[in-house]
């Protein structure tokens, strides 16, 4: 018997750009989406969600559709009491923290607009969704609050009895004593009042999810969009559904974006379950986007105060945060770990501050719940502290790069253990600052700045330096912190006897090439061609347990178990080929895809060989058990620290306000790089998600709690035509906490951009105005207003 299996290759994978092998499907369409799956007898859901920010039930009319042809079932509270149905749990505990009950559907109050009140079931997707417009329900409205300041204030309404004063927890890091001593002795202090507001998620594919009940075998399958299957499999069947985990296989098949928002448990995969197990048929539920806008986690909503000093030389000292995290109506999975442990251990961002202090309060309010969303605290912490800095260079006349610069912690300090916990793995700013100064050509971007200052076309440069923590570990470090869940991953590899590999992982691909990348790590591995090999994520029912997919962890974790897996693979099958070799294991080498006998190159096997002898156990060495197969479990030592620096060039008409992003260019660290080409995709998406938050984006609500930006039509997102070609480059730092050596790179330009943007827009007001702070996003209203009256106080003629 022969195989290609067997061909040599000396080539490597792992850095080569090549094409994602998933990719041809997704252009073509032929993914396999979760809506896209259709079984026999299946029925369809639809929502009836609260038009109230908050409200109380005072009763539901079922017959007033239950009569309508099509129509099976109405779907209330009341049903899932009746049904034993638990809470949806927090995945994240505090000390003393509050945690509302979260129902799968609100039995006696709506908490905000769009919480599910009861649910329609019928024959077609059009019927179901008629009849809950249809639905007759006894609203009564109560009173509501929005925004997190005015939720703490005296009397503001109550949004859970069960959390006076809305404040869910108090949290903070860092000596306060210590940073108030190096105030008492600063040269210069500045102090910041910023906004990180709301944002939306808008992933392609919206969240959709199909249920099926097996009588005869009590056993569950549920289709979900969903980042971490396993995740969703244990919180269903242990605390919501109370059903065995191993009746409960969770699928989730070509998943069509995420950015955090398809982490979390979600009612109406309650809500599906359930329904399949009363009408004894499959259900299906998927959201129209103007759903996804009221039910989708969203992201930030802080309200911060910032002030930083320094001593007589510009030497940085103390850094104090002081921030209202806006929860939403409920805890979520990750909700309170986003503006903890993911936001204020990075608030000490790339400088050696002796002293940082955050503190932060969590606040209930009548809005959509709020969780991570890419980046997950970290673009929040840069902000807060890269604001700061440019505030801090203008007020103490220092260019802002050479400001960063002189505070950089040296190569040598690694690894640096920062005021705020963290212990910084691996990093050298420097040349990181230096490349991209070069690339952008800074000193002539100053110039032209002078030049164009007092015309109607201001120019606005900004340099940000960034770090974040990813790949969060170890896990009992975390479970210590709160984390409810384990922080290792887990691969499998299976070796065929015609030596076709297919690799399991715990990890879930949902735009971050996984196919493609997972595969160039196990060619090396095993010095097989890559087209041998496949790789299967998304189904509990066919990999080992895994923790999923976020916080830029699948490649430095994910990544990581493969590799040991892989490493078991290799050292079986080498003993194997010794033995059939007649030669000791020592005097056996694995080359360009061969085993040989050192010094006889006539003498060897093919990998092909060494998997179908290990599959018919002919001749194996004594012991050994037959078949080729290995299953790692991988729990990193630490988080990994990627950086970065990110500069962006703006370009404001004074006339109109309207600020054009006219370059931008980074240099970011993230160890070594599997696949540049998918490296350089997520950065791409990365910066224009960053810069959407600048520029455009914000979930907007009335005091009330009302969605003011609840389509399109104000929801604002960048188009292609917004955005430049980004100039793009790396440095490699790699890590020593993995096997890979490599960080995570999926959320480091959304975490640097919006910042970069930001403080693009503010030099140039700084330059022409003296504006020293405005609140993103920066729409041409906002800025031209800034601008009007700011000419208008320097007694400049400003505008009508």
């Amino acid at each position: 018997m022969t195989s290609n299996s067997g061909d040599s290759r000396t080539d490597k994978y792992f850095g080569q750009a090549l094409k994602r092998k998933e990719d041809p499907r997704f252009i073509t369409g032929a993914g396999n989406y979760t809506d896209d799956i259709v079984i026999p007898g299946m029925l369809h859901a639809a929502m009836v969600r609260s038009p109230y920010p908050h409200a109380k039930i005072n009763g539901i009319n079922k017959d007033s559709v239950l009569g309508m042809p099509g129509v099976e079932a109405v779907l209330t509270g009341q049903d899932i009491v009746d049904a034993g149905i638990g809470s949806i749990p927090v995945g994240w505990l505090l000390p003393e923290l509050k945690t509302p009950a979260h129902p799968a559907i609100a039995l006696t109050e709506a908490n905000h607009v769009g919480d599910i009140v009861a649910v329609v079931v019928a024959e077609t997707r059009a019927l179901a969704e008629d009849a809950a417009a249809m639905l007759e329900v006894d609203y009564e409205p109560l009173p509501s609050v929005a925004f997190a300041g005015a939720a703490i204030a005296e009397g503001a309404p109550v949004v859970h009895d069960d959390v006076p004063g809305n404040v869910a927890f108090n949290w903070e890091i860092g000596d306060a004593t210590a940073v108030q001593e190096q105030f008492n002795v600063a040269h210069k202090t500045v102090k910041l009042k910023l906004k990180n507001q709301r944002l939306i998620p808008n992933a392609i594919e919206p969240r959709a999810s199909l249920a099926q009940f097996t009588p005869a075998s009590g056993e569950y399958l549920l289709y979900t969009t969903s980042q971490n299957p396993h995740i969703h499999r244990l919180i269903l069947a242990a605390f919501v559904m109370n059903i065995p985990e191993h009746k409960l296989r969770v699928i989730s098949p070509d998943v069509g974006g995420g950015f955090g928002s398809k982490i979390f448990q979600y009612q109406e995969e309650v809500i599906m379950l359930l329904a399949a197990r009363l009408m004894g048929r499959p259900v299906k539920w998927t959201a129209r986007r103007s759903e996804a806008f009221v039910s989708d986690m969203q992201g930030r909503d802080h309200e911060t105060e910032t002030e930083m000093a320094v001593d007589k030389d510009g030497k940085m000292l103390a850094f104090r945060v002081n921030t209202l995290a806006n929860l939403g109506a409920y805890q979520t999975l990750f909700a309170p770990a986003v503006p903890t442990y993911l936001y204020g251990t990075l608030c000490n961002g790339v400088y050696k501050l002796p002293a940082v202090h955050v503190k932060v309060q969590g606040v209930m309010t009548n809005t959509v719940p709020v969780d991570a969303y890419r980046g997950a605290g970290r673009p929040e912490a840069t902000y807060a502290i890269e604001r700061t800095v440019d505030a801090m260079a203008h007020a103490i006349g220092e260019d802002p790069a050479e400001f960063r610069r002189k505070n950089f912690i040296q190569p040598e300090d690694f690894p640096y253990q920062t005021p705020v916990a963290l212990v910084y793995d691996s990093g050298n700013y420097e040349p990181a600052l230096d490349m991209a100064l070069n690339m952008m050509k800074y000193p002539e971007l100053r110039a032209e700045q002078e030049r164009m200052k007092g015309s109607n076309k201001i120019l606005g440069v900004s340099v940000i330096s960034y770090v974040e923590a990813c790949g969060l570990a170890p896990s009992a470090l975390v479970g210590q912190l709160g984390a409810q869940a384990g922080q290792w991953e887990s691969s499998l590899v299976r070796v065929y006897p015609t030596g076709k590999v297919e690799l399991f992982t715990g990890s879930h691909s949902h735009g971050q090439g996984h196919e493609t990348a997972f595969p160039q790590i196990a060619a090396d591995e095993l010095q097989i061609p890559i087209e041998d090999i496949d790789l299967v994520h998304g189904d509990t029912g066919r990999m080992p347990y895994g923790w999923g997919t976020y916080g830029s962890r699948s490649a430095a974790v994910g990544g990581s178990a493969l590799k040991v897996a892989l490493q078991k693979i290799t050292a079986k099958a080498k003993k194997i080929a010794a033995h059939l070799l007649e030669a000791s294991e020592e005097d056996v080498e694995h080359e360009n895809g061969v085993f040989r006998i050192k010094g006889a190159p006539d003498k060897s096997k093919t990998f092909f060989d060494v998997a179908l002898m290990a599959h018919l156990a002919h001749s194996l060495p004594e012991g050994m058990e037959p078949g080729l197969e290995a299953t790692a479990f991988y729990d990193p030592k630490n988080f990994v620290y990627p950086f970065g620096t990110h500069m962006a060039v703006v370009e404001i008409d004074t006339d109109t306000g309207k600020v054009d992003l006219r370059n931008y260019g980074c240099v970011d660290d993230c160890g070594p790089l599997i696949n540049p080409l998918i490296v350089e995709g997520q950065v791409h998406g990365g910066i224009a998600q960053g810069a959407g938050q600048a520029l455009w984006e914000e979930g907007a609500y009335d005091e009330e709690g009302n969605l003011l930006a609840a389509s399109y039509m104000e929801y604002t997102m960048p188009r292609a035509d917004d955005l430049p070609m980004y100039q793009i480059d790396h440095t490699v730092t790699p890590s020593p906490h993995n096997p890979l050596g490599v960080k995570g790179i999926g959320e480091s330009g959304t975490i640097a951009s919006s910042s970069a943007v930001a403080n693009a827009v503010l030099d140039a007001l700084w330059h022409e105005c003296g504006i020293e702070h405005l609140d993103m996003p920066y729409t041409a209203e906002k800025v031209w207003k800034a601008i009007r009256d700011s000419r208008a106080g320097m007694g400049q003629a400003a505008d009508d």
